[in-house]
């Protein structure tokens, strides 16, 4: 069986944030072809808003993209209990 191995060698933050950008000029696009095709200012406005929404999530997920994250001290005398 062939396993991927994920390592952060190859982390290109420009990618990330590319990545992260794509989704909400998506979604602002739609809200445009939107508005064009039915002139329907709700969805429209629900559609920017989302894509707002989306954009300030990417801004302040993409810096913390390379944070692992705090880990917890290994206990030698654990043993699992479905073992």
């Amino acid at each position: 069986m062939l396993t991927r191995r994920i390592s952060m060698v190859g982390y290109d933050p420009g990618m990330s944030l590319r990545k992260f950008l794509i989704l909400p000029i998506g979604i602002w696009i739609v809200a445009a072809a939107y508005w064009f095709f039915s002139y329907d200012a709700a969805g429209s406005v629900m559609l920017t808003v989302f894509g707002g929404a989306m954009a300030v999530m990417g801004w302040i997920l993409v810096p913390t993209a390379t944070n692992v994250g705090p880990t917890a001290p290994v206990d030698p005398d654990f043993e699992d209990p479905g073992r």
